[in-house]
């Protein structure tokens, strides 16, 4: 196993580390769901967990807790979210979306369109699902994939008469970009806590961003872009969006290599964006909620805190945390802790290395510096994807097949 991770690191720090994490061999498709293990924790209120609890102003001592094994099996999952009901979905990379419910996974995919996506290359794949603030009213939920000819596709669907089966022929294109290179696809899709819809999109791939995307504001590539999906057909420009007179309307923020995995925390509203760094330094940036749009996270200027092959630039905004690849070789965004069972961590953002399995905590405190730490080591998870269900429960997915979830170890 330890000499399958070392092959596994070097050859994603030779090939430019990336994102979406390489996947295993092809599998062939199981013939069930994946095989359950654990109950869900008893359903809570976040909102009014949120509301009470108060963030914490030191890293809690990891050593007390555990990430325990909820459900395995999963072929190359890479992404976990929740629809503000008692169900977890976990996305496949081949294209298959599952639903965990009441501590058991159903036995039929809530979606299945392995046929219209390309994952004929490590980073292609269906990489994200969101699901908008009114989905229990709409039905409606939206993904992110690479089609046939491995372009990115952003697309709308809508639940079928059964809440547990989504209609596959019910797809509506929101918005669609093609991709040059195989790699630095981006992948992460989240709805704002302004409703608007945050789209993560690679710089478009190779090495070292050859065409420049990251700091061109007229392609859509190595930026956060912003759009209303509930307000226009396919979608509305948000009024604040700060390049509609001098790029693409769509962009919010630019400079980014490939910020896989990004989340809100919903106490704050502020954004962490992990971005996956070149050959050298993995990132952490974040956005206040009370913070300007248009912000400039540097590459390929830089490559976290520092000069990208000597070049020099003005306007660039730090992230708050990086490392270098003797920790790893390519950073797996979290998600801020806000779990009632566990007010310990309260306002930790947790993320990690898809290569070495290391998980950091890194938290601000009332002065608004930053602590940053490794809380677990030696996890030998391969981490694609963290989640929480809608009681705030935290999870970790394992592109090897499996969900955990973080928990006291008593």
């Amino acid at each position: 196993m330890r000499r399958l991770l070392f092959v596994l690191v070097l050859f994603l720090l030779v090939g430019c580390s990336s994102s979406t994490p390489t996947p295993s061999a092809t599998a062939s498709i199981p013939s069930q769901a994946p095989a359950t293990t654990e109950s869900p924790p008893t359903e809570t209120s976040v909102a009014t967990a949120t509301e009470t609890m108060q963030s914490v102003q030191t890293l809690p001592d990891a050593s007390g807790y555990r990430w325990s094994k909820v459900v395995d099996g999963f072929v190359r999952p890479l992404d976990l979210q929740n629809a503000g009901d008692e169900r977890v979905f976990i996305v496949e990379q081949r294209g298959l979306i599952w639903i965990l419910e009441g501590g058991t996974l159903l036995g039929q995919p809530f979606l299945d369109i392995q046929g219209r996506v390309s994952t004929n290359a490590n980073e292609r794949g269906l990489l994200g699902l969101a699901f908008p603030p009114n989905f229990q009213e709409s039905g409606e939920f939206y993904v992110n994939y690479t089609d046939s000819s491995g372009n990115t596709v952003i697309a709308g669907f809508s639940v079928s008469a059964d809440p547990n089966l989504a209609d596959p022929n019910s797809e509506r294109l929101v918005i669609g970009f093609e991709q040059p290179f195989k790699n630095h696809n981006g992948g992460g899709i989240v709805f704002g806590p302004d409703g608007y819809l945050y789209i993560g999109t690679g710089d478009g791939g190779s090495g070292g961003d050859p065409q420049r995307n990251g700091q061109n504001l007229d392609t859509l590539l190595g930026k956060m872009l912003r759009i209303d999906v509930l307000a226009g057909d396919p979608y509305a420009i948000p009024a604040e969006n700060p390049f509609s007179d001098t790029g693409r309307a769509e962009i919010w923020a630019y400079g980014l290599r490939n910020p896989w995995r990004f989340t809100f925390d919903r106490a704050s509203g502020g954004l962490y964006i992990a971005d996956v760094g070149q050959g050298t330094y993995e990132e952490v940036n974040y956005w206040p909620a009370d913070g300007p749009s248009g912000v400039n996270y540097g590459w390929n200027i830089r490559e976290g805190m520092h000069p990208f092959k000597g070049q020099t630039g003005e306007g660039l905004t730090d992230p708050v945390a990086e490392y270098d690849h003797t920790l790893g070789c390519s950073v797996t965004g979290g998600g801020v802790v806000h779990d009632p069972a566990l007010p310990e961590w309260n306002g930790v953002y947790l993320y990690g290395d898809y290569c070495t399995g290391l998980i950091w905590g890194l938290l601000q405190d009332a002065g608004g510096n930053w602590t940053n730490g490794i809380l677990f080591r030696d996890t030998g998870f391969v981490i694609s994807a963290f989640g929480e269900d809608a009681n705030g429960s935290v999870y970790l997915v394992d592109h090897n097949g499996v969900v955990y979830r973080l928990e006291r170890a008593s």
